[in-house]
């Protein structure tokens, strides 16, 4: 997760509207795939991290710095729906989003496909990322 926090870090202020998002993916002990939200808020460390693991993400761990998001404005598939369909099967999160985009429906998602789903890996040292983050609420 530390690394996760310190990707997310390396983008603060440079993902507009979208909070900084860092996510590592480990298969067995090694790292497959890792990102962090891109400048401008988009691609999503999750789909970053997804695509440089390819096929090694399946049967892996993803470690995500706030709650990966239920829904996308875009249309795009929601970083929740690529987790399942990499077939991640842990994800450990530091923090929860209360955005609409959110709101614990991504974990929900998740838990629903069989993931085994961890929150609050030092949540602290994370939620200090998301400070000024104003979540959508409507």
């Amino acid at each position: 997760m530390q690394r996760a926090i310190d990707l997310a870090r390396s983008q603060l202020g440079r993902t507009g509207v979208n909070p900084a998002v860092g996510c590592v993916i480990i298969a067995g002990e090694r790292i497959v795939g890792e990102g962090a939200t891109a400048d401008g808020g988009s691609p999503h460390a999750e789909q970053i991290a997804l695509d440089m693991a390819g096929e090694q993400a399946r049967g892996a761990t993803a470690y995500v710095t706030l709650e990966p998001c239920a829904q996308r404005s875009s249309g795009a598939t929601a970083c929740s729906g690529r987790l399942v369909e990499a077939g991640i099967v842990r994800v450990l999160v530091a923090c929860s989003d209360s955005s609409i985009m959110a709101a614990s429906q991504g974990l929900d998602r998740l838990r629903a496909a069989g993931i085994h789903v961890e929150t609050g890996l030092l949540e602290t040292e994370a939620r200090g990322l998301y400070t000024d983050y104003q979540p959508r609420q409507s």
